[in-house]
């Protein structure tokens, strides 16, 4: 299946070495202004091309070929590409399958894959997402001003960040404190001389998200959040609420904590406070002589950052259509 969403519908396209990525997105209401900077800002934290990340280097300058008229959304389907220009598919021509890659798997599942960069299932898929949770964002800018969605990272590696937030906005690689991110960007830096890779694990904070968002008892707020991180490809887990072991902690011990504990829901839907959840991300799985050849993220965490952000626009402007649908 490659379309995410009941009534806001994502479709995506395109493989990471074909001519272009692109999507097809039905749902967004119309009079929605364009926001242009929205969509910009969205593309450049996923983008490629870094010190500490892929050396592609893309673009990814957005097509729109339909959806809008005169600055305002139409209600119709919105058609958008993003065209290729920085392919290097002589580094896959004898590359074997990458153990924890889905290489193996496509093979397996269709026979007939593309190896190129991984081919539909590389990360650069994630750029339809990034490219659609845009117009989500807009409409919820344009209705919806409180709401603010923010994906940062709580670790790369054994580097953590910490309690003390020095910097107010997030830094070049997703950290709020100052000393987490240069030694994170030592540790990656070296990763990318080495060959090796890291996990780490990134955490989000939904503010003032609409109330009531989420339908018993297969669509709650929670399990579809979880579905849209967890189609994320090199996400491994997603934890809802607060950083808490529930193998050792006792009732009476989590039912006096804060709200925070909760995740921000009653009964898998959203009661208008902030939501919050963790997602651990794998070590990448281009490694040593393979990631030493080719153009390979050491960690993907900064980039993800963005993705994360992206599903859960995603999966919010999906459930507020629902919710409207249904209380009409």
């Amino acid at each position: 299946m490659n379309t995410f969403g009941d009534l806001f519908r994502l479709t995506t396209f395109g493989e990471s070495h074909g001519k272009a990525m692109g999507f097809i997105l039905d749902g967004l209401p119309s009079d929605v202004i364009y926001n242009e900077s929205i969509l910009l800002d969205f593309l450049a934290r996923r983008r490629p091309g870094g010190k500490y990340v892929s050396d592609r280097k893309e673009p990814d300058a957005p097509e729109l070929l339909s959806g809008f008229y005169e600055g305002k959304s139409l209600g119709t389907p919105i058609a958008c590409i993003f065209k290729n220009t920085n392919q290097k598919s002589e580094d896959y021509k004898d590359l074997k399958p990458r153990r924890g890659h889905a290489d193996l798997a496509w093979k397996s599942k269709f026979g007939h894959s593309d190896p190129r960069g991984g081919g539909r299932s590389s990360g650069r898929e994630t750029l339809c997402r990034v490219g659609a949770a845009a117009f989500a964002k807009m409409y919820f800018t344009q209705n919806y001003p409180e709401l603010k969605v923010q994906a940062s990272t709580h670790s790369i590696g054994p580097v953590k960040d910490k309690d003390s937030k020095t910097n107010k906005d997030l830094l070049e690689l997703g950290f709020f404190n100052k000393d987490s991110n240069e030694e994170a960007k030592a540790l990656l830096k070296k990763a990318k001389a080495d060959g090796e890779s890291y996990g780490g694990k990134i955490s989000v904070q939904i503010v003032s998200p609409m109330k009531n968002l989420g339908e018993p008892v297969f669509k709650k707020t929670k399990s579809k959040l979880a579905e849209a991180i967890l189609s994320i490809g090199a996400i491994k887990s997603f934890s809802l609420g607060t950083d808490v072991d529930l193998s050792t902690c006792k009732g009476t011990e989590f039912h006096s904590m804060s709200e925070d504990v909760y995740g921000g829901l009653s009964g898998g839907i959203t009661n208008g406070q902030k939501i919050s959840f963790y997602a651990e991300v794998k070590p990448t799985s281009s490694i040593l002589d393979v990631a030493k050849k080719g153009r390979h993220d050491p960690c993907i965490v900064p980039r993800a950052l963005a993705v994360v952000e992206s599903m859960v626009y995603l999966v919010l402007m999906d459930l507020y259509l629902t919710n409207k649908v249904y209380k009409n």
